[in-house]
């Protein structure tokens, strides 16, 4: 698998990120330790991970294994900040506090003293820009984050952030949003941004929450997501008219190259500008195999400009 530098910085991370929102829930610990070793035999170093996945569980579970099968040298480790407890709940919010206690209780958990990158998950409007980089100024130099960056902010939001960083010396690493052929909403301000000015870019679900597999082409399968009590509603935005004409374009052009339809999504957005890493999560070794067998595989440009065409 191929690294690519993050943005402007000297951290070169896999084109592939392996997504954990299913670990510790629905796949289990030796399953997450068949996945990630597919995952590092391919050549993927990068995990993707938050105090909210899988009901609280996925750290934990990223910890064990770190423990006592991956190497935490060769694992460029992303978890999110900015969490406190209420009510029996994980709540966000970007204040000092609950971004430095919730970055503690993560790297306790992941049984490691630093993460790779933190990102701050979601604008919180009851906190100043100013106080959320201070503390990660404090957790940067604390050596507890090497990097940062911000996940599902407006495009406004981030600029501003953006500019105080500059400011404080802090660069602004990268932005992650989700990004597939059926959801291109960044590619209108945000992505245009990010390349003008080195930033990095990690999009997630860049299967588009599975559906550019075609695995709902015909029904939704009782092992999918789709058919989950948890995830069917993460599932069902993407299970339209507009949305299956696009399936049916990477079917037809996965099948013309002979490759899997998720070989023809992953390598679409892979070549857009900006990008640096897409975010996969699969829920089985299977899965992991199957999505990561076509990670060197390339997709002619005309076949690119089609699906262009074809999902704006």
């Amino acid at each position: 698998m191929q690294q690519r530098f993050l943005g402007s910085t000297g951290l070169a991370i896999s084109t592939i990120g392996l997504g954990t929102l299913t670990w510790g829930r629905d796949t289990r610990p030796e399953e997450a330790r068949a996945i990630w070793k597919a995952f590092a035999d391919s050549g993927g170093n990068l995990i993707d991970t938050s105090p909210t996945y899988g009901e609280g569980q996925a750290e934990a579970t990223i910890g064990e294994l770190l423990t006592h099968d991956f190497p935490r040298s060769e694992t460029i480790l992303i978890s999110k900040g900015g969490f406190f407890q209420n009510e029996g709940r994980l709540r966000a919010a970007n204040n000092r506090n609950a971004i430095l206690n919730s970055l503690d209780a993560s790297l306790k958990a992941l049984k490691t003293d630093y993460l790779d990158i933190l990102l701050l998950s979601r604008p919180d409007p009851h906190t100043p820009l100013a106080e959320s980089l201070a503390a990660i100024e404090i957790a940067v130099k604390s050596g507890r984050v090497r990097y940062f960056g911000l996940a599902n902010f407006p495009v406004w939001d981030t600029a501003s952030a953006w500019q105080l960083s500059q400011q404080l010396s802090l660069p602004l690493a990268t932005v992650s949003a989700e990004y597939s052929l059926l959801n291109r909403e960044v590619e209108t301000q945000l992505l245009p941004a990010l390349e003008a000015n080195g930033i990095g870019f990690i999009g997630w679900s860049g299967l588009a929450r599975g559906v550019l597999t075609g695995k709902y082409r015909h029904g939704t399968p009782p092992d999918s997501r789709g058919a989950s009590s948890t995830l069917a509603g993460f599932v069902t935005p993407y299970l339209g008219r507009e949305a299956n004409a696009v399936v049916e374009g990477v079917m037809t052009a996965a099948k013309g190259l002979d490759y899997a339809p998720w070989d023809v999504a992953l390598q679409w957005a892979l070549s857009q500008p900006a990008v640096s890493s897409i975010l996969v999560g699969p829920r089985t070794e299977l899965q992991a195999q199957q999505i990561l067998s076509g990670v060197e595989l390339t997709v002619p440009p005309q076949i690119l400009e089609a699906l262009d065409q074809i999902s704006v």
